[in-house]
């Protein structure tokens, strides 16, 4: 079998090093494992559709933003010399010669002594300067003038009469103009961008309906374990409720995912393998939990571990231990026809969720074809009662609140802590070479939230 493990990696590990009681440091492994991890194909979609996905191209904008000079009030376009000086003792009155409504093409002329009244986001008509707010004047009430006139509305059509003005306006007051925003030739989005609202709602802006993406990866999330029951059903003696695969199938929508949670299949490995052949036509990434460690019942490792070279060339799922608490048993490799990537995680809570910020967030992300594959990590002092311990050659991920540049660890180091990984917000990263750590301590920290 042609593993994970034995592909060419770009590692100088030592010979010795690749048996199958090598113990795997954490970099170790996920640099295997993104070295056989590549984005998903571009695809075309429509705008609604590609939301949450990554931009391939860069993109030019084609016209200006806004296209036109346009009034950002209600109110009236007129010259500036014509209302220069005015006052409430004295008004500037001026000729209304029209209106002005968004998705005006055929705008009228302001010359000298006139004004017309425009609604916001209308053309700056021709010979028109600034605008006046509506509130500046007496709303068009003045002499032969229509009543009733609302702040944005407009009078019916042919209306005439004057208009009070009684604040001067200086040059392209309360005017948008043409190109503000963005101007045409200018880029508005780099490839590589993840397509959120504001993003849409610049390329539909730019007159853009469909576009090319990298597609948000399937990932298939599946837990093991006869024990388990799914929430709302009742406990046998023995059975414990399903949280992985909802932690799982979460975490991966948060990575940028399309996730797919499959119920939890029985201690069977002739079950879990037809399970997961047919859950393969939607995966882009298949994600089990449980059935990875050394016990009698492990599955995961039975339906797995043997793949026929014949069947799957270069394909096949390799179990490793690795130089880390929680989390030390993994598997890693290729499935099916596609060689679809699956990992293997353990089937504690607390590793299963470690284990998945780990390795598979940065996989989701490769596949997305985004550069920024991991957690942010930042230091902060350790706020403890009491020295943090370690095992000597692991790298240990506790649980913490992290506050103004301190972090304090919330529950223990045990793996099945559900309660205090729901109150943690990071990841306190103990090096391999260290057994103790001190109250006061700069520690390194996985921000989480």
């Amino acid at each position: 079998m042609s593993s994970a493990a034995h592909r060419d990696t770009g590692h100088d590990h030592p010979a010795a090093d690749l048996g199958p009681d090598r113990l795997w440091s954490v970099q170790d492994h996920l640099d295997d494992i993104l070295a056989t991890v590549r984005p998903l194909e571009p695809i075309e979609l429509n705008l609604l559709d590609a939301q949450g996905c990554v931009l391939v191209d860069d993109i030019t904008v084609p016209l200006s933003l806004p296209p036109f000079d346009n009034s950002s009030m209600d109110g009236y376009a007129v010259r500036v010399a014509d209302v220069a000086g005015a006052s409430e003792e004295f008004p500037a009155v001026l000729e209304v010669v029209g209106d002005v409504a968004a998705g005006q093409t055929d705008p009228v002329t302001v010359g000298p002594g006139q004004a017309a009244r425009i609604m916001t986001g209308a053309p700056l008509p021709p010979g028109a300067e600034t605008v006046v707010p509506v509130e500046w004047t007496d709303g068009g009430l003045g002499e032969g003038a229509v009543a009733g006139m609302r702040a944005r509305s407009l009078a019916p059509e042919g209306a005439e009469g004057q208009v009070h003005v009684y604040r001067p306006a200086g040059a392209r007051a309360h005017v948008r103009a043409e190109g503000s925003d963005v101007k045409a030739g200018d880029r508005a989005l780099e490839a590589g961008t993840v397509l959120g609202p504001p993003q849409i709602a610049l390329l539909a802006a730019i007159g853009r309906g469909r576009v090319r993406v990298r597609p948000r990866p399937r990932v298939v999330v599946l837990s093991t374990g006869s024990e388990l029951v799914q929430p709302d059903e009742e406990l046998a003696p023995g059975q414990i409720y399903d949280s992985n695969s909802f932690a799982l199938t979460a975490a991966a929508r948060d990575a940028g995912a399309i996730a797919y949670r499959v119920g939890a299949v029985a201690d069977d490995a002739e079950t879990l393998r037809s399970t997961i052949e047919d859950q393969l036509v939607r995966a882009d990434l298949m994600v089990t939990t449980g059935g990875v460690s050394v016990g009698a019942y492990d599955v995961v490792k039975e339906a797995l571990a043997h793949v026929a070279d014949e069947d799957e060339p270069g394909g096949g799922v390799e179990f490793r231990k690795l130089a880390m608490q929680p989390g030390k048993p993994q598997g890693f490799g290729s499935i099916g026809p596609d060689h679809t990537p699956l990992l293997a995680l353990p089937g504690n809570p607390v590793s299963s969720y470690v284990s998945f910020e780990l390795f598979v967030r940065p996989v989701i992300r490769t596949l997305m074809g985004l550069a920024d594959l991991h957690r942010p990590t930042t230091t902060a002092t350790l706020a403890a009662d009491k020295a943090l311990t370690s095992p000597k050659g692991r790298r240990q991920f506790l649980r913490g609140i992290h506050t103004d540049g301190t972090v304090t660890p919330v529950g223990g180091s045990g793996s099945h802590l559900v309660a205090a990984l729901a109150r943690a917000d990071a990841l306190i990263v103990v090096p391999e070479d260290t057994e103790s750590v001190e109250p006061g301590a700069e520690v390194e920290v996985v921000l989480l939230g």
